[in-house]
């Protein structure tokens, strides 16, 4: 089980993004893929832009910056009463 931030990873202008994550955001190069961080639609192309940007100055390791969108899962909690249930 992979566990994920519940807010995009962006902070601007010292605010942290109050959005959930819609993107997971890797980097993959020869030797593996590299999850970097999470971000929402609004922040997809500053973070790209930043990440490219690090990768020039060596920070983050060079290869193809790469977005996967989240899909949301939803579940109900069931709850039944033992006299309910009915056996065959």
């Amino acid at each position: 089980m992979i566990v994920l931030p519940e807010r995009c990873s962006v902070r601007q202008n010292g605010r942290d993004c109050i959005l959930p994550p819609e993107f997971v955001i890797s980097v993959k190069s020869s030797d593996g893929e590299y999850m970097v961080g999470v971000t929402c639609d609004g922040h997809k192309k500053l973070f790209g832009e930043r990440l490219g940007l690090l990768q020039r100055e060596g920070s983050v390791p060079q290869g193809s910056i790469h977005f996967e969108q989240l899909k949301p899962v939803g579940t109900s909690c069931i709850k039944s009463d033992p006299d309910d249930l009915i056996q065959l």
